[in-house]
């Protein structure tokens, strides 16, 4: 279901007015201010919770995630660092922490051990298969909505789409649980992109602890950006980047109050982030790095390549993700969600354990990537032959590779096409899944090998001038953890075809200020690439995958189509009076109670055209076929309330159930509300109240391109098309969508719209009184158009009477 935001917002300002006249006291001077700073308290509650659960979610998940190869005996609630603190070893090995193989064979599993490997290896892969199975059970049972990264759905609900349950209580906690288990399965996923999900569940929970925004869709979108942009502060620890994640790729109106308030709640969740510390760092930077070696300007042709292979991979891994998820949705493998994910995550524990790269946190992985590296470092991806008599190499500050740096390359490689691989088969299963940090590995690993190369040919070429010039002494000509730093935007950037949001957010990410350049470089030309290759993000191509009504940025015609073209019924059915293809409209006086409800059985659009006449179709106004149906529900609750109240003696009770049927006549003028009638006649009904006098207008020649912003920027629902002042149809935003994709004609019908409402006095009419079974919630009725509805009712029913 769509919202209309103009409306919802222009009814909030009408009922603001209203609500303040009134207040004159001390007490209604509080509620006013209380109302005026009720956003601020909210933002303010959403950035406290998410930062909780955040920090919840890192401690949980690193936690499972180390249990798959060992415990901690002195305390089995500690992950491997904390283990060993005591023996002050940051690196996970000291005698506190025993692997499986050591608690129960006396061995660690090394190459040397072949029974200690194997039963490391058993154990891992049932952690995996026992977390993810629990993953998706709990998905699969209780909340369905909680797989996948839930950022094409907020990106839908934030454009005014509506979609029923995705931001509740059981989806928070599903989804929060999910992340932990998803996580420690080892399965090639992220926890960043779903916590986007999570605080929006959030900020769509607290949002009804204030009527403000609770109760109206619009309001509650400018409580989901702020949400947006928290859950980006808490996942990466970069709150500015949060702030310019929800402008860039979240939010589809971003006005300056709601970035204020972002700010404020990025800035709230990313302390109390900060002060419960999870990672046991006092620092927010996850990839902190400080390279002793400045960059030069030469390199940035070997950035502005990374950035060319960061958009090739980007569009590689977007369309084959998308073709399986298409596969998914078409064939028998979407039948079997519990199947694929315990294959997926058997598949990939079988894989990653043996692979000394894909075995570690892929957090880690990218944090031993993009750092430098140190004399003292004893790993493979250091190794190099350092002789700090050679004049040369002081020179150059870098060194020619040892013995193990090639095997250490070759694990890389074979790295990147497995971590490529299982990330395309594991986004889209039915778990918890996000892809900002697999992305992130795979540009780092493919950053790593590139500066590690050109590392080595400069050593190699270390006497040529250019060189000798370009490198400074005693100082690190190459850092390849740079290297790996810009593979990492770049990837990211062609997977998402973020920008400035991303650039902000590696900078935050690693705390390097001085390497903005070559990330703005790497990242332009990813995008640059990615879109030559194909358009849209992989997000925009999950909404157009599942159907969402969504208008992007990079949604054009490939026609010079004018609005005539794309009209609902078409001017062809218009001309040829196709009886398949009718122009529902209303009459704004003449038609009657039966008029209505048999307009409203027999027609599926989501409103209707007031005119003047049949005759004179000139446009009066738009009314919503839910308001039209909230009118004719308030008549029978109106007489209802009047009759059991006793609020009218029994012959007026009878005269009421006399002349209140099918045939009163209902009008939606106020000239014909006024107009007297017979007394012996049926008891007219005046609707004025529910009908929008200004809705959004366009003739039939203008533009596709001018409407389709009109639905961008002022965030409509509907376009009412009119040829000199006659209406001819209706164009809505759902169908503008399918419109720039496949260049065809539909109307998009929802589950809401099969609640009817009949009306009748009793069996005696013919038709069913409107049970109270039908007033769902799929509905979405609101309060404030009852009492509207009902207080048009009763006023018409007492001037009649």
């Amino acid at each position: 279901q769509c919202i209309f935001c103009l409306k919802r917002l222009s009814r909030y300002r009408k009922f603001t007015f209203i609500f303040l006249l009134f207040q004159k006291s001390f007490l209604g001077c509080l509620r006013c201010y209380w109302d005026s700073g009720s956003g601020w308290f909210c933002v303010l509650a959403v950035g406290l919770i998410t930062g909780i659960i955040a920090c919840v979610i890192d401690i949980g998940s690193t936690w499972m995630s180390d249990l798959k190869e060992g415990v901690c005996v002195e305390a089995f609630w500690f992950n491997r660092e904390q283990c060993c603190w005591s023996s002050n070893q940051t690196d996970g090995v000291c005698d506190q922490w025993f692997t499986w193989s050591r608690l129960f064979l006396g061995k660690d599993p090394t190459g040397q051990n072949p029974e200690a490997y194997f039963v490391g290896y058993l154990f891992y892969i049932c952690f995996a298969i026992l977390f993810a199975g629990i993953c998706v059970f709990l998905v699969r049972m209780f909340a369905p909505y909680a797989c996948g990264s839930g950022i094409a759905e907020i990106k839908t609900i934030l454009g005014g789409f509506i979609i029923r349950g995705f931001l509740g209580k059981w989806t928070l906690l599903i989804k929060s649980v999910g992340m932990i288990l998803g996580v420690a399965s080892g399965l090639s996923l992220g926890k960043e992109g779903p916590m986007v999900h999570i605080a929006t569940c959030v900020g769509n929970i607290v949002a009804y602890l204030f009527p403000k925004y609770g109760r109206n869709e619009a309001k509650k979108r400018e409580i989901l950006s702020a949400s947006a942009a928290a859950a980006v502060a808490v996942a990466f620890g970069a709150p500015i980047g949060g702030v310019l994640f929800s402008l860039e790729e979240a939010s589809y109106y971003f006005p300056m109050k709601t970035m204020f308030r972002s700010f404020f709640c990025a800035m709230v969740s990313a302390n109390v982030l900060h002060m419960l510390n999870p990672y046991g760092s006092d620092t927010m930077i996850m990839f902190s790095v400080d390279y002793k070696a400045q960059w030069h300007v030469m390199e940035l042709f070997p950035f502005a390549l990374l950035g060319l292979l960061g958009g090739i991979f980007g569009t590689i891994f977007n369309r084959a993700n998308l073709y399986i998820c298409h596969l998914r949705k078409s064939t028998w493998l979407g039948h079997h969600p519990v199947r694929e994910v315990l294959v997926v995550a058997t598949v990939t524990a079988l894989v990653s354990f043996p692979h000394a790269y894909l075995r570690m946190d892929t957090s880690a992985l990218i944090k031993l990537l993009v750092s430098p590296c140190s004399p003292v470092d004893d790993m493979s991806i250091c190794d190099y032959r350092i002789n700090l008599s050679d004049p040369m190499g002081n020179i150059l500050g870098s060194y020619p590779s040892g013995p193990t740096m090639s095997t250490a390359m070759i694990l890389l490689l074979t790295g990147l096409f497995l971590k490529l691989v299982l990330t395309i088969f594991t986004i889209g299963i039915k778990v918890p899944t996000g892809l900002f940090i697999p992305s992130l590995a795979i540009g780092a690993i493919m950053g790593r090998m590139l500066g590690v190369a050109i590392e080595q040919i400069v050593v190699i070429n270390a006497s040529h001038p250019f060189v000798a010039k370009m490198c400074k002494s005693s100082q690190p000509c190459i850092s390849p953890g740079l290297y790996a730093m810009v593979g990492a935007a770049a990837t990211l950037g062609g997977v998402s075809r973020m920008t400035i949001s991303l650039v902000v957010m590696m900078l935050e990410l690693t705390g390097g200020l001085n390497y903005i350049i070559p990330l703005m470089v790497a990242t332009m030309i990813s995008k640059w690439t990615g879109d030559r290759l194909t358009k849209g993000s992989i997000y925009e191509e999950q909404i157009r995958l599942n159907g969402y009504p969504y208008l992007g940025e990079h949604d054009e015609l490939e026609h010079m189509w004018i609005a005539a073209d794309v009209m609902q019924p078409s001017m062809d059915s218009l001309l040829f009076s196709d009886p398949d293809s009718p122009l529902f409209v209303i009459t704004q006086d003449g038609m009657t109670v039966l008029d209505l409800e048999t307009l409203l059985n027999t027609s599926d659009v989501k409103g209707f055209p007031v005119v003047v006449s049949q005759q004179s179709p000139y446009l009066v106004g738009w009314v919503t076929r839910r308001d039209l149906r909230w009118a004719l529900v308030a008549l029978l609750i109106a007489l209802s309330f009047l009759i059991s109240r006793m609020l009218v003696s029994q012959d007026h009770e009878r005269h009421l159930d006399a002349t209140i049927n099918d045939d009163s006549p209902v009008y939606f003028t106020n000239y014909s509300c006024d107009i007297q009638v017979d007394e012996a006649g049926p008891v007219p009904l005046c609707f004025r109240n529910v009908v929008d006098l200004s809705p959004t207008t366009v003739t039939d020649q203008t533009p596709m391109e001018t409407v389709l912003d009109f639905f961008r920027k002022l965030g409509l629902r509907q376009i009412v098309v009119t040829h000199n002042g006659y209406v001819l149809l209706s164009t809505t935003k759902s169908f503008a969508c399918f419109t720039t994709v496949f260049w065809a004609f539909l109307q998009r019908r929802t589950s809401s719209d099969t609640c009817y409402v009949t009306l009748g006095s009793d069996n005696r009419h013919g038709s069913p009184l409107c049970r109270m079974a039908d007033l769902a919630d799929p509905c979405n009725f609101s309060p404030f158009l009852i009492f509207r509805a009902n207080y048009a009712i009763l006023k018409c029913l007492f001037v009649s009477s």
